[in-house]
């Protein structure tokens, strides 16, 4: 499954998928079928996402690969050349997205520098795609000013069963933007939800697949990831789980509001 950007529902995410051990973790993702890599300047697994994928085997165009700019490199002139080295260390001419990984903490550095700096590293064939990464509405709607309508095709935000982001969800819809859900299972803290748990007992699936069936049934794309080989295999099962829309009705009921990644520089959420 895709969404109409090419970008295949069900991404392996890479944070803390370091050394060997994440080569082969990332690798095993490939085999195991997901064709969608997220990585990020700031995880340092660049390099790793990269050595998997010329392992593989696979053809570049199999394989759509996402990275995030740093905030650091936000500063006039910085972000063209980090996203070079960021191409290099992937070892590839052009990511398919090249996201904004946060907005500028505490506005230090104006929208319209880092943005219009990710719209030229795109006309210099850097990305294919351009999107953002924990923006809220009113920063959409800024990005939107700055670059005009389409440019940004894509939104990573926290989201998952316990944090729905319905609100900002559905204005990214109806701009065309696309929803990438990090922390898509939260890590673990839904694991004795009674409702997923009895909609898994349905479908003889567990929390987490059901969690991500969840999250691709709405059209987003969720970003999993594991070291452990079984989880990385089990996650990838989703894909092949249909919910009724009674359980995603269900499922939607279960917004808790429940934020893990608040940084106190962070935007003010919807």
């Amino acid at each position: 499954m895709k969404n109409q950007y090419g970008m295949p529902l069900m991404g392996f995410g890479t944070y803390g998928r370091t050394g060997a051990a994440g080569i082969a973790a990332i690798s095993l993702a490939l085999e195991t079928g997901y064709r969608h890599l997220d990585t990020a300047q700031d995880y340092n697994t660049e390099r790793e996402v990269g050595e998997a994928v010329r392992a593989s085997g696979l053809a570049r165009n199999e394989v759509f690969l996402t990275t995030k700019v740093a905030t650091q490199n936000f500063a006039e002139g910085r972000l063209v050349p980090s996203l070079r080295k960021s191409c290099e260390e992937i070892g590839v001419d052009q990511v398919d997205l090249a996201l904004i990984h946060w907005p500028s903490p505490r506005g230090e550095v104006p929208l319209a520098t880092y943005l219009t700096q990710l719209a030229e590293a795109q006309s210099l064939g850097l990305a294919s795609l351009m999107g953002v990464s924990n923006f809220t509405i009113a920063l959409l709607e800024e990005a939107e000013a700055i670059l005009g309508k389409g440019a940004i095709v894509n939104n990573q935000v926290e989201l998952n069963p316990y944090i729905t982001n319905a609100k900002l969800a559905a204005y990214c819809n109806s701009r065309e933007i696309s929803v990438t859900c990090y922390q898509p299972i939260s890590k673990g803290r839904l694991k004795d939800d009674p409702v997923l748990t009895r909609i898994g007992k349905q479908h003889g699936a567990s929390v987490e697949q059901v969690a991500l069936a969840w999250e691709m049934a709405r059209g987003y794309c969720a970003i999993p990831t594991s070291s452990r080989a079984e989880r990385i295999r089990s996650n990838y099962e989703a894909t092949r789980l249909s919910l009724a829309p009674d359980e995603i009705a269900a499922i939607d009921a279960l917004d808790r509001g429940r934020r893990a990644v608040d940084p106190a520089w962070g935007p003010e959420w919807d």
